[in-house]
């Protein structure tokens, strides 16, 4: 019996590995155990290797498995890409429709199944994922009716005759696995879980999800990895409360049309990757300069240009800060779980209304696309706040223009939407007055600058650095933001066990930077480790910037497009000591 175990399904990519994992993970979480799915895809419709491994376990997992106990193959690829991930007994279950060989450095086991052979002979080989999820459970030693409930949602619109096939094929898997092992009680089982209810979601539906519970009704966006399944998500849902997600031309037009709708006092938003996040930077001046609130939702990948598509990278984060030619003020929230990706989403509305500027929810690929349990959301914890959005106003002389940028103490203006008595006013893309007319004047210009910046001098977020420090005076502080939670968690408590003071700390509030949030941790350790998938260190640079102490910051970087494994941070963590 065993706690937690590791599973991989490869093959080529538009072969149903998806689906088989899917169809995997979704029974596993029903069952009460907690997952952690990452897939490793290409950028391409079909072909090329794509592998989908899935952690499961008896405890709350956020990172990706540093081994494999499971190797699916459908391939001979498959297994020549990810044996070294096996761990010493290890098992393979491979089609045999490839005869698969298994590499001779490794001490795994090769089970060469049927799988394509025997869907075929139920009617076609697309039931070759079934079958194979019918040979793990045999390994596993899994009741297969456990895969029944959700055989029959994902295939009962193609009738009855449809599922009860694909259970026969699963069952096949299972009895042939069986008879090579010689036993039926499997190789390795999970302790029971807890049978509780919870969801299985990726960061995108989280984020997606957080949009709709903070009102937003409206969403324009171009299609790009991997952001789109926010947009995909909402095209079902929004129609459904009165909203709409339009496909834009292009990335420039995502980002005016949401600049309008908010403008026009609808909660709209707009969603990317990197290189859309590029041509909305001259869009995301004109909100800063306008004072129109926006949320922008940033989700990672590699680069630059089209770089690596369907990759992990965390290289953005210099351009979200600063990519807009001339200052404008803006608020770079980092949530670093999916539950974090739902609430910081719907906080992110509330800043941008309140401070009346662009609001980037920065994500990555790892965090957007992992699938993970989560526990369920408390919908009661998302308040609406619109902040100075005035709904009357007082008269004012028809020859006058309302202040919509009136110079004020919190640097924050009162704001109408259009048609509103009393309160017209003018709107444009260069320095303006009070009311909006343009203005070069120079004392102007500074005015106006300074106001827009006293707005985030003192910006409230709850949970700026998310902080876990057990230690008085630490021997390593461990920081990163995003996704990289996970695996720092796991790492620390490999360290701690090696006799050594960890702190943690995940940066949640990128700007403006929680410098005093920061700055008691950095001060009491005795070294500072950045985590962050990107070649220059950006975290590290921002710290250094910001809080200083730049003799104790060490730059941990990876950009190979991979997420980071526990053990290469415990590793490198070590040789420091």
């Amino acid at each position: 019996m065993v706690k937690q175990l590791s599973w991989k399904v490869g093959g080529q990519q538009g072969e149903g590995i998806e689906s088989t994992g899917e169809i995997f993970s979704i029974a596993l979480n029903r069952l009460g155990y907690y997952l952690y799915g990452y897939r490793h895809f290409s950028s391409r419709i079909k072909g090329g290797h794509t592998n989908n491994k899935i952690r499961v376990s008896t405890s709350q997992t956020r990172s990706v498995a540093d081994d494999l106990d499971v190797l699916v193959a459908f391939d001979q690829e498959t297994i020549d890409v990810n044996y070294k991930e096996l761990h010493d007994g290890g098992i393979i279950l491979a089609d045999a429709k490839f005869n698969p060989e298994k590499p001779e450095d490794t001490n795994a086991l090769l089970l060469s199944v049927p799988f394509t052979q025997m869907a075929t002979d139920l009617g076609t080989s697309l039931m070759k994922n079934m079958v194979a999820v019918g040979s793990t459970c045999a390994v596993l030693n899994l009741d297969v009716e456990v895969f029944k409930e959700v055989v029959e949602e994902i295939f009962a619109r193609k009738g009855q005759a449809v599922v009860d096939k694909n259970m026969e094929a699963i069952k096949a898997g299972y009895d042939t696995t069986v008879e090579q092992l010689g036993k039926t009680d499997g190789l390795m089982q999970l302790d029971e879980a807890d049978g509780k209810k919870r969801m299985f979601m990726i960061g995108n539906d989280a984020i997606a999800l957080g949009a709709l519970a903070a009102g937003s009704r409206f969403m324009a966006a171009y299609p790009i990895t991997p952001a789109s399944e926010i947009m995909e998500y909402l095209i079902k849902k929004l129609p459904e409360l009165g909203g709409t997600v339009i496909q834009t031309e292009d990335e420039i037009a995502a980002a005016t049309m949401a600049i309008g709708a908010n403008y026009a006092g609808v909660r709209a938003f707009t969603a990317s990757a990197g290189p859309g996040l590029s041509l909305k930077m001259e869009s995301i001046g004109l909100a800063g300069i306008t004072e129109t609130p926006l949320v922008i939702v940033d989700t990672q990948r590699g680069g630059p240009s089209t770089g690596l598509p369907t990759k992990q990278e965390q290289s953005d984060l210099m351009a979200m800060i600063y990519g807009t030619h001339g200052e404008i003020p803006k608020i770079v929230l980092a949530p670093s779980t999916v539950q974090e990706a739902f609430y910081d989403t719907a906080e992110a509305f509330n800043l941008a209304e309140e401070y009346q500027c662009p609001v980037i929810v920065l994500s990555d690929l790892q965090l957007s696309l992992g699938k993970q349990t989560v526990e369920p959301l408390n919908f009661n914890e998302v308040e609406i706040r619109r902040g100075k959005l005035q709904d009357d106003l007082p008269e004012i002389d028809s020859k006058e223009y309302f202040k919509r940028y009136e110079v004020t103490e919190d640097g924050v203006s009162p704001r109408v939407i259009p048609g509103m008595k009393y309160g017209i006013h003018h709107v444009t893309g260069v320095e303006h007055d009070q009311s909006g007319k343009p203005s070069e004047s120079a004392a102007n210009r500074i005015q106006q600058m300074d106001k827009r910046f006293r707005k985030i001098e003192n910006v409230k977020f709850n949970t700026p650095v998310y902080k876990n420090a057990p230690h008085e005076e630490a021997d390593l502080l461990l920081v990163g933001f995003i996704s990289t939670r996970g695996a720092i968690e796991e790492a620390i408590t490999r360290l701690e066990a090696d006799g050594l003071k960890v702190n943690h700390a995940h940066i949640r509030l990128i700007h403006p930077f929680p410098t005093d949030e920061l700055m008691p941790l950095v001060a009491s350790a005795k070294k500072v480790v950045v985590v962050e998938n990107n070649a220059t260190g950006q975290l590290a640079n921002i710290i250094k910037m910001n809080v200083g102490y730049a003799n104790k910051i060490i730059k941990y970087n990876k950009y190979d497009g991979n997420p980071f494994l526990p053990h290469e941070i415990h590793t490198k963590c070590k040789e420091l000591f």
